[in-house]
């Protein structure tokens, strides 16, 4: 992130002119799971942000004609915002393509951790959404029950400089041959961090590798500032900094054949690392689902995290001292030598049972044309990164430098069946929290590293046995 020595007061500020923490009354404030009804308006931020003058992101004159049925209505199953503009926004895109098409669409919209669940059971009943959209691989699960789209997936890449090789392997099933989803849009995560303690720890810039990022994690703690890094079941965060913790020691779930490949001396040695963090953690992480590690941070309990940038878009919103305070960092390289991310990927796919799969798909193309796909990027700070690499640079990413490290996610991003393709094995593994799991057996749990190794290997043996 670079040299920040010179961003804050020296250490020897005064405390009363140091960041405070925030009061409970506060943080809760902010509203309820992913703070999702804080106001936007005191944080002075551009919501009309559009293409630089003259910009273009799309390849002029390419349409797709999408006969849509007589009598259609739409379905939509979505997961619920984590930054306060996100629906509205949604909403309003979907109302000027019903004005347009005379097609009602109602959104059901729906908190992560419930989605792939209510996925499931549209899947096995055959009814329900037309569109649904959950995560990473789940679309693997059911591939022969959704409609292929390829045309809408062939036409947007064409138009706009195509897919990033991660979300065509997401959105691309080899078996049936055919595109089963679309990546909607990944919301990035980073470290969030506090400067003035991480300076006050003797780093003068966040560590870009793990040895040190440990050290700082240490001496925060020893300086009464713990980290913390969600071991529950939070769909995007636990399975985010779990996930490349285990792929930047060089460990993996998955060989390239599909066999499990969890055990190695890179997991062993991820494991016994990941001891080593939770030593510095607050206690109750082995509990947080995706909404708490956001309170505590702009509670000021916790001096680190792993998150999109929605704790940010909060702070500038309603808490201006933590916002002035901390900073965003790309994840630190670990001894594999090479950046290793798991990024969250919303996939939106259309079920066999829709009866107006045309209209679903035409729907999808709407939402991710030029002034809608883009306006909705900018819209929410960033908080998502374009699946299509013509919408690489939009504004926003040119604006304030605390957004900046967001910006390239998917191009650092591995597949979630890494270092296989998706599937329903890896699809499952993920959907059961195995490697979150692992980790916090180890921790939480206080098993030792070889006897959490045994349990998850447990596990994938019976995901393979079906």
């Amino acid at each position: 992130m670079g040299d920040f020595r010179n961003r804050d007061r020296a250490p020897g500020t005064p405390a009363a002119d140091r960041p405070r923490r925030l009061t409970r009354r506060e943080v809760l404030a902010a509203g309820g799971a992913g703070l999702a009804g804080a106001a936007l308006g005191a944080a002075g931020l551009d919501r009309s942000a559009g293409p630089a003058e003259g910009a273009a992101y799309g390849v002029p004159g390419m349409s797709l004609d999408l006969p849509i049925e007589r009598g259609a209505s739409l379905r939509v199953l979505r997961w619920g915002q984590f930054v306060p503009v996100d629906q509205p926004f949604w909403d309003k895109m979907t109302q000027a393509w019903s004005q347009k098409t005379g097609v009602k669409v109602t959104i059901e919209y729906v908190n992560w951790p419930d989605i792939p669940s209510k996925t499931a059971v549209a899947a096995n009943v055959g009814a329900g959404p037309d569109i649904v959209t959950s995560f990473f691989d789940d679309p693997h699960l059911y591939p022969d029950k959704l409609v292929p789209l390829d045309d809408v997936a062939d036409y947007l890449g064409k138009k706009y400089g195509g897919w990033y090789d991660l979300c065509r392997a997401y959105g691309f099933n080899t078996p049936v041959g055919h595109w089963i989803a679309l990546p909607m849009g990944t919301p990035g995560a980073t470290v969030n961090y506090r400067v003035s303690w991480v300076r006050e720890a003797g780093f003068d810039a966040f560590p870009k590798d793990i040895p040190n990022f440990l050290r700082l994690a240490k001496a925060l703690r020893a300086n009464g500032h713990p980290t913390g890094f969600s071991l529950g079941h939070a769909v995007g965060d636990a399975n985010a900094w779990t996930h490349w913790w285990l792929w930047a020691h060089g460990g993996k779930v998955w060989n390239a054949d599909g066999s499990a490949g969890l055990h190695s001396d890179g997991t062993i040695h991820a494991i016994e690392n990941c001891k080593e963090l939770y030593s510095t953690m607050t206690q109750g992480v082995g509990s947080w689902l995706d909404p708490d590690n956001n309170k505590a941070f702009l509670s000021g309990n916790i001096s680190m995290t792993n998150n999109g940038i929605s704790i940010y878009f909060i702070a500038r919103a309603q808490f201006p001292t933590v916002a002035l305070d901390m900073d965003h960092a790309i994840f630190p390289v670990g001894p594999a030598g090479r950046p290793a991310e798991l990024q969250l990927m919303p996939m939106a796919m259309v079920f066999k049972y829709s009866k107006y799969p045309n209209a679903a798909k035409d729907y999808l193309r709407f939402c991710m044309e030029e002034g809608n796909y883009d306006q909705w990027i900018n819209t929410t700070l960033g908080y998502y990164d374009a699946t299509l690499r013509a919408y690489e640079n939009v504004p926003v990413w040119n604006g304030d430098p605390k957004v900046k490290p967001f910006q390239y996610c998917l191009r650092r991003g591995q597949v979630h069946s890494y270092a296989t393709v998706p599937g329903p094995r890896p699809a499952a593994a993920h959907a059961e929290y195995v490697v979150v799991d692992m980790f916090a057996n180890a921790t939480v749990g206080g098993k030792s590293a070889r006897d959490a190794l045994a349990n998850a290997e447990q596990r994938l043996a019976r995901i393979a046995r079906g």
